[in-house]
């Protein structure tokens, strides 16, 4: 069971950064869900509840309703329900065990991290002066970080399923693709798809996928347009679908052959070498102690020395429960991304690849590929494109 999987890999953590104690503290979780809870139980909880993990057990007090549901988890050393106040059960728990550090969810620099509303944090303060214990609190950046990024065996199978999926849609669509066809229409073939297979989309079905012919598009995060496929256009699409509560998140580049044309352009396999080599030279840099933005930076100079302007935004990012998971970040060192471009690359890490740029007259090159990182470098996900698709 994945839940068991990650909180037995929670343990290990704290043990590992010198942690006595991770409480993960949230109510009302299909309104403000923290997301962490993904990994400590499997249904959405009500009133307040805490999620108690040290190195060598695991407590959680739920509203009265919700017990059984996480008991039947079997994964936690007890599990108290309460129906007027939490703060007995609580404290209780706390002062058996003792701990000198009580990390919980908050980060400046981390969104996955900072699930603890403010609100939530003055309470849990409060509770805490009492036994004065609230001095004891700290961040659970490190905790929360590592057991998102660092994949299970089982959340491996669920992304390997979930890229599988994308790569066969992926196939079918390009037998539909045709000059005349619109974005939208061909975006509607592809949700199609998703829902014989009986799959959810990775991310907003607004835009997945989000599809870009020609030149002059929106160029990525918009939804498909009645814009229609020309000859000489490229054409890109990014897409991923969600498998067991994993995603995948690719990107594909076609090219619609123009009249009396066997193949593209000079200009337009230019561009799609470059991609493909920017990649290729990505992936040998990556390997556990490397940080973020050294890879970023070899894929970045090799778009600029070829004549390129440089891609507005990261190089890659991790994938997971989201498709944009985790706090390391295949980046640039820009004020947006703050310390996620300088943190240290470990194995089990999923990322993506997918640096781009523009041909004039024609459209966007982009590929997105997904690695995972192991303990000497790291391996494909995905079937890397490596030829451009002809239409």
């Amino acid at each position: 069971m994945l839940i068991k999987e990650k909180v037995e890999q929670a343990k290990k953590l704290l043990d590992e950064f010198d942690v006595d104690c991770w409480l993960t503290f949230a109510r009302e979780t299909q309104i403000n869900g923290d997301p962490a809870l993904s990994f400590l139980v499997d249904a959405d909880l009500t009133w307040h509840s805490s999620f108690i993990i040290t190195r060598n057990e695991a407590h959680a007090v739920v509203g009265e309703y919700d017990r059984l549901t996480v008991e039947e988890l079997g994964v936690y050393n007890s599990v108290t329900g309460f129906v007027k106040g939490f703060k007995e059960p609580l404290l209780s728990i706390l002062k058996k065990l003792n701990p000198s550090t009580i990390a919980i969810n908050y980060s400046i620099g981390s969104e996955i991290c900072d699930g603890l509303t403010y609100g939530m944090y003055l309470t849990l303060q409060s509770v805490l002066s009492e036994i004065s214990f609230d001095k004891r609190l700290v961040s659970g950046e490190k905790i929360v970080s590592a057991l998102r990024e660092r994949k299970s065996e089982t959340e491996t199978k669920n992304i390997k399923l979930a890229i599988r999926h994308t790569e066969e849609i992926f196939d079918l669509v390009a037998k539909f693709i045709k000059p005349g066809k619109t974005e939208k229409e061909i975006a509607s073939f592809m949700k199609s798809e998703v829902e014989k297979r009986k799959l959810e989309f990775a991310w907003e079905e607004k835009v997945c996928p989000a599809v870009f012919t020609g030149p002059e598009n929106a160029g990525a995060h918009y939804a498909p347009t009645d814009r229609k496929v020309e000859k000489a256009h490229i054409l890109n699409m990014d897409f991923g679908v969600k498998v067991n509560g994993y995603c995948s998140d690719m990107q594909r580049t076609y090219y619609i052959l123009d009249q009396g044309e066997a193949s593209p352009p000079a200009s337009v396999q230019k561009g799609f070498s470059v991609i493909v080599d920017a990649i290729e030279k990505s992936k040998l840099g990556i390997k556990p102690g490397v940080q973020g933005h050294m890879i970023d930076k070899i894929a970045r100079e090799t778009i600029t020395k070829n004549g390129y302007d440089e891609y507005p935004f990261g190089l890659g990012h991790q994938v997971g429960r989201f498709s944009h998971d985790g706090t390391a970040l295949l980046g640039p060192a820009w004020e947006k991304y703050a310390q996620k471009p300088f943190q240290n690359l470990e194995p089990g890490m999923v990322f993506t690849i997918e640096p781009r740029l523009t041909v004039p007259g024609h459209g966007i090159v982009s590929i997105e590929e997904m690695i995972i990182i192991t303990e000497s470098g790291s391996e494909w996900l995905t079937n890397p494109q490596k030829s451009i698709i002809l239409i």
